[in-house]
């Protein structure tokens, strides 16, 4: 049997990192491409019979080759930015990404006004054509967006106007994070290698490391409520422009969810809450403490008695796929086999975990640091679920691929479920599965909780920013007033820097980076208990249901493949009965 690599392969895609020839030369073929969008896009009339289909055909058969070609480029180059914090050879690329992405834009935004102006009836007609039907979700979204937005020339200058005074600000906060260093035990850490501590099982080391990181992250607030004041100030400023007055219209339309979706998830979790409050209080006791602190909520309660080398991890994974559906276990092999993995532990990579995409390839590429617990296990299949659901899209149009983060949330968190149930299973003994049991009830904690505070924080922020900038220190009472109401004031001492910690909360293309994780944490649960119920049989079910994840709202979505109403508060409260089932079990069991 072959040893799996632990560190990825770029050169597959483009060989020589950020000095690369080839990726010179397929950014040179990306401009010559935008050129054509852009002459296309200025010839096209708006149709006004079936009979002008041909033109349209022509632009987006263009488009989605530009679109394809822009998302191989800007993955590849996410992928050196991760893997090397200071490779200074990125910096250009990503700027030459902005550039481009904004040249794309603007005829996208010409061509969705140009779709605007076509008559409803000559609409209707025109999307029920052969070229047309497969994407005609799509293209009636972007319709219906652009009649929210300002006339050509406005949205142009917004769009170039982004490049350097928008998504400048996160390139800005994630170079002045690849320079952070921490000092612990005598060893220079970068900043994910210090949060890597917070997840130690000796509450001495979680202290120091989350101090420390108090220490880091507060001496920089300076800096860093500048990058979330400028960028959120921009963002308002074109809501303003727009018309828009609820922030919460762009990450609701990005992804294709109704308010009322929203509402009936977040009431229910506060609904449920008060059932975890007597897990908070034993886990505390399990520890050896009073009362929680927030470094102390994702600390493991013993050791599961399972320390997995990547290799093992990745042999787990793959067993336990298999018994589900043999098409995602082939796929996520080839991933191990073919390097398409980043998981090594060493300084200069950036902190966290992604799966990213290069549709021209057709291949993805993930990034995390693995550290060999069941936690890191489960973070591997997470990621490797988002991948899965890549590899079903690419047989689809380009344009059909564009799933939004709710659903995306879903395959992932769906292949951490498989993995962290089989590991109870197949626990070793009482202690081992009292172990593996609260980390599962701790990843409920971490979507009802976590996610919630960043999402009562955020909403608060931007109600505040739209009258003036907001101080670091009202920042930091924003995020704790924000994690003592999601955190039904369980725990000790907070975590007021989170808001500068936290990457999501400065990323310019996905506003609002928080309720999706929980909306695919409990739309999953009611996929994985369809898949429990049917076995291998609900495979290519799970495939169709991926597959349309890209072409239409999630209502619509659920409704077609679970005979739900996402609207309502039944479907979330036996997602979260399902929950419960675990919670109970552990509080069952004896210290």
């Amino acid at each position: 049997m072959s040893t799996y690599p632990v560190t990825w392969n770029l050169n597959s895609i483009f060989a020589g990192g950020s000095s690369s020839s080839e990726l010179k030369s397929y950014v040179q073929g990306i401009e010559q491409h935008a050129d054509t969008l852009e002459q296309l896009v200025k010839d096209f009339h708006a149709p006004k019979n079936t009979d002008q289909m041909e033109d349209l055909d022509a632009v987006l058969k263009q488009l989605q080759l530009v679109l394809k070609e822009l998302a191989e480029f800007g993955a590849f180059v996410g992928c050196l930015n991760a893997q090397n914090v200071e490779d200074e050879g990125v910096s250009a690329w990503l700027s030459k990404r902005g550039d481009l992405g904004a040249k794309v834009d603007n005829s996208l935004t010409v061509f969705d006004q140009k779709l605007v102006q076509t008559d409803d009836d000559v609409w209707k007609s025109l999307l029920n054509q052969p070229p047309f039907r497969d994407v005609a979700f799509v293209l009636n979204e972007r319709r219906e967006h652009a009649k929210d937005k300002l006339e050509v020339n406005s949205e142009a200058l917004i769009n170039d106007l982004s490049v350097d005074g928008y998504d400048a600000w996160e390139q800005m906060y994630d170079q002045l994070v690849g320079k952070l260093k921490i000092e612990l035990d005598g060893e220079t850490l970068s900043i994910g290698q210090a949060a890597n501590k917070l997840d130690s099982s000796d509450r001495a080391v979680r202290k120091e490391a989350f101090d420390k990181l108090q220490q880091v992250w507060g001496k920089q607030s300076d800096l860093f409520s500048s990058t979330l004041n400028h960028l959120s100030g921009f963002r308002l400023q074109v809501y303003k422009h727009r018309g828009w007055t609820n922030v919460l219209k762009e990450p609701l339309e990005y992804n294709r969810m109704s308010r009322k979706t929203l509402d009936a998830m977040w009431n229910a979790i506060t609904k449920y809450k008060d059932q975890y409050i007597p897990y908070m209080k034993k886990k505390a006791e399990l520890l050896g403490i009073d009362q929680l602190s927030f470094y102390d909520v994702e600390a493991p309660i013993g050791h599961s008695g399972t320390g997995w080398s990547f290799q093992e991890g990745a042999d787990f994974i793959l067993k336990h796929f298999r018994q589900f559906s043999p098409k995602m276990a082939d796929f996520a092999e080839m991933a191990f086999e073919k390097g398409w993995i980043e998981a090594e532990d060493r300084p200069g990579k950036q902190p966290g975990g992604f799966c990213t995409s290069f549709p021209d390839s057709e291949e993805t590429r993930i990034f995390m640091t693995y550290s060999g617990t069941p936690s890191s296990v489960a973070t591997l299949a997470h990621e490797l679920g988002h991948a899965y659901h890549q590899h079903v899209m690419n047989e689809l149009p380009i344009l059909n691929q564009g799933y939004a983060m709710n659903v995306a949330e879903t395959a992932s968190t769906f292949a951490e479920m498989i993995v962290a149930d089989a590991a109870v299973k197949q626990a070793e003994g009482q202690e081992e599965k009292r172990v593996l049991l609260e980390d599962k009830v701790q990843r409920s904690i971490a979507f009802f909780m976590n996610i919630h505070a960043r999402f009562l924080f955020e909403t608060r922020f931007y109600e505040e920013r739209q009258h003036g900038a907001v101080s670091k220190q009202r920042l930091n009472d924003l995020m704790e007033e924000a994690q003592r109401e999601a955190y039904v004031g369980t725990l000790k001492e907070y975590d007021p820097t989170f808001w500068a910690s936290k990457l999501h909360f400065h990323i310019t293309d996905v506003p609002f980076y928080n309720f999706p994780y929980t909306f695919g944490y409990l739309f999953s649960m009611g996929i994985y208990a369809k898949a429990l119920e049917e076995g291998q049989g609900f495979e290519d079910k799970y495939v169709a249901l991926l597959q349309d994840t890209g072409r239409m709202s999630v209502e619509d979505l659920a409704m077609k493949h679970l005979g739900v109403n996402l609207e309502e508060a039944d479907f979330w409260e036996h997602a979260l009965d399902l929950c419960l089932h675990d919670l109970r079990t552990f509080m069952s069991m004896d210290n």
